[in-house]
């Protein structure tokens, strides 16, 4: 039937003013979400029956074009807006903001391997803390990496280790104490964070700053020895707007986000990757790391309502075209009485 087509566009228009309408209605309700990304949807038509071809002109005739008819419409795409926002004051040390590109990277534990990176969730969000083992935590309890202080890196055998921040990505955590309270540096192997043997509790600190190159550094509580924990790392992608989003403030890599890059802010450490020659830590890093900060959500609420009422008048045109072709159907069928 000839007006199943109508009614048909105008149900498709439903579902898609519906999508958007979702759409919409998450970005409103993340409005005060630390780091939230706001989503934009863009329409496409959807599938065309052809009735006709179209064909080229001859020597007496001239050419005519396809006659097609459409069949609605449909979600394209649903993007995300993945610049910078602002900053919003928290009075915290250790919370920290992103001004530039790129993610914080956040795991668990047990470290993680060069040619398994994609396992690392990303965050834009920077609610951190010092756990009871002197690891640093996100809110979630998810262990933030990036590169330590350690006793192994760049040691010449047979001399004392020199302590070096290592361009092993791992687990941040504080130095372990000795029973002088002195601080004593970790060492690094295969992307894992290792204490030194015979000791397993965390130096007790004061003073903790985070700066502008994600540099982490303390006050030893016992000693009150300077301390420089390490660096937070940061990773790109080459389109955040590819990456998948999981629950929370969380990201993970999805093959349309590209390759991930490591880096530090500012690009104040250098070198090769967990010692791997193909994996260079990236250089010119304007990116830094805001202390103190937590980066505000992307909603933009007047835009918002401005979408929600077009979105509202595309809804209610669309139950227009639906009632008005019943209307047709129905003085169709009574057409035999």
């Amino acid at each position: 039937m000839a007006l199943s087509g109508a009614m048909g566009s105008g149900i498709s228009g439903l579902k898609a003013f519906m999508n958007a309408l979702n759409v919409v209605g998450n970005n409103v309700a993340n409005v005060n979400t630390y780091g939230y990304k706001a989503g934009r949807v863009t329409f496409k038509e959807s599938i065309y029956n052809t009735q006709s071809v179209g064909s080229a002109g001859s020597d007496v005739l001239g050419g005519t074009n396809p006659n097609q008819i459409g069949y609605g419409t449909t979600v394209g795409t649903i993007d995300l807006d993945m610049s910078t926002q602002g900053l919003e004051s928290t009075g915290r040390t250790e919370d920290c903001a992103i001004v530039g590109d790129g993610f914080f990277l956040l795991g668990d534990k047990n470290g993680v391997d060069t040619d398994n990176l994609n396992t690392l969730s990303l965050s834009r969000v920077g609610d951190f803390k010092i756990d009871d083992d002197g690891y640093l935590t996100d809110g979630a309890g998810n262990i933030v990496y990036g590169f330590v202080t350690c006793s192994n890196s760049g040691a010449t055998p047979g001399t004392t280790p020199s302590n070096t921040v290592s361009t092993q990505l791992v687990p941040l955590r504080l130095p372990v104490a000795d029973d002088d309270g002195n601080a004593v540096y970790p060492g690094v192997n295969g992307g894992v964070n290792v204490p030194p043997a015979g000791f397993t509790d965390a130096i007790s600190y004061t003073n903790l700053q985070i700066d502008t190159n994600g540099r982490i550094t303390c006050t030893n509580g016992m000693t009150k020895e300077p301390v420089v924990v390490g660096y937070i790392a940061l990773g790109t992608v080459t389109n955040p707007a590819g990456l998948t989003k999981s629950d929370g403030p969380y990201y993970e890599i999805s093959d349309s986000a590209g390759d991930l890059s490591i880096s530090t802010a500012l690009s104040s450490v250098t070198g090769n990757l967990n010692g791997d020659p193909d994996m260079p830590l990236l250089e010119g890093s304007t990116t830094k790391i805001m202390s103190n900060y937590l980066e505000q959500s992307g909603t933009d609420l007047a835009t918002e309502f401005a979408n929600m009422i077009v979105y509202q008048r595309g809804y209610q045109a669309n139950t227009r075209i639906v009632t008005v072709t019943d209307t047709m159907l129905e003085e169709l069928i009574n057409m035999k009485r």
